[in-house]
């Protein structure tokens, strides 16, 4: 397994082309990218992203719903403008070397949407298809993550949707399992063998969200439980902005989970 951060975790605190400098620093096997902004999807400012990095970008992520959920528009031109601006990423990973795209996908905002009382996995399934397609073709593999506002909200989603996309991977998000009110055990066994990376954070005697090390989550379940479904790959720290006060409590989370490997 690696060990890796997310950019993420300096939203607010440094844009990214410093961002990617710091947490390259800190001596992560790789990191993800997190986009904040239009400007970032551009391909020329994913090159100068590249030309700063000292270790392997694993995968991009995208801020909320700027345009994920567009993506899912029955409206030919609403939805063509967000292929507009994801081709854009697809471009950017391609000249980063980002193999994964960290997907979020609709945004539930009503009380049907939610309970997915509504949902056409069909639709939703196919249009997911359009889009693992079409990333696909730079070289780049969608990865739905579980999230608890957003189309995997809940356990048994990513069964239907892998029914109608068969190639689709998975993004085990830690923090969003909790919020969600499912156990993250749950999501994991659904995913299974097509989890890409892991998302993961802590939790303290509060509840209070934490750096890796600094609560009371599992973390050697985790890793006995991602090992038994084969799982290889990088878990990435992910903390808020409020969950640390210094860069370098990053690195000391990194190497406790490198202790647990």
């Amino acid at each position: 397994m690696k060990a890796g951060i997310s950019t993420a975790a300096l939203y607010m605190r440094q844009n990214n082309e410093e961002a990617i400098e710091t947490v390259s620093s800190l001596g992560p096997d790789c990191i993800e990218v997190f986009l904040t902004s239009f400007m970032e999807y551009k391909p020329e400012f994913a090159s100068l992203l590249a030309s700063k990095k000292h270790v392997e970008i694993h995968s991009i992520h995208v801020l909320t719903n700027q345009i994920e959920p567009q993506l899912f528009n029955p409206h030919e031109r609403v939805r063509m403008d967000s292929f507009y601006f994801l081709e854009q990423l697809m471009q950017s990973a391609q000249r980063m070397g980002a193999k994964y795209y960290t997907f979020h996908g609709l945004t539930r905002a009503k009380k049907a949407a939610i309970s997915g009382k509504n949902d056409d996995f069909d639709r939703l399934g196919s249009v997911e298809k359009d889009i693992f397609d079409f990333c696909e073709k730079y070289g780049v593999t969608l990865c739905q993550e579980n999230v608890e506002w957003s189309t995997y909200n809940r356990v048994g989603v990513f069964k239907e949707l892998k029914k109608r996309c068969p190639n689709l991977k998975g993004v085990l998000d830690l923090k969003q399992a909790r919020l969600s009110g499912y156990d993250w055990r749950d999501y994991l066994s659904e995913m299974g063998e097509e989890i890409a990376h892991v998302h993961i954070s802590d939790v303290d005697e509060n509840g209070k969200m934490c750096l890796p090390g600094k609560g009371s989550f599992p973390f050697s379940e985790l890793i006995a439980r991602l090992r038994d479904v084969g799982f290889d790959g990088p878990l990435l720290i992910e903390p808020y902005e409020r969950d640390f006060k210094e860069i370098e409590e990053l690195k000391e989370s990194l190497e406790f989970i490198r202790s647990l490997f």
